[in-house]
């Protein structure tokens, strides 16, 4: 094994662990599927990230759910923070009828 292979074989070790890591915890998976789906500016990504750390699984995927059946014109992602906004302070939201 002369120099060049031992410089080789570290760099293909390298590019061979470029990989992304999963994220640690499910309510970040799910802030990195509502950031997606939404398609939420760069500037608000971290909102949702405390949003779906401070609120339970099922409040946050309801808000992604009537926000993509709601707001299918403009900015959706606006009216996700509405929704969670109202969910945080303890406004039922029902649907009308």
């Amino acid at each position: 094994m002369t120099v060049g292979d031992n410089f080789q074989s570290i760099k293909q070790v390298m590019l061979r662990k470029s990989g992304k890591k999963p994220p640690a915890y499910e309510w970040q998976a799910l802030a990195l599927r509502v950031i997606e789906e939404l398609h939420i500016p760069n500037f608000k990504r971290g909102s949702v990230f405390k949003i779906c750390a401070e609120l339970d699984k099922n409040s946050v995927e309801q808000c992604l759910n009537d926000t993509k059946e709601l707001a299918k014109t403009g900015s959706q992602w606006q009216y996700f923070f509405k929704l969670a906004s109202q969910i945080a302070k303890g406004i039922k939201i029902e649907p009308e009828p």
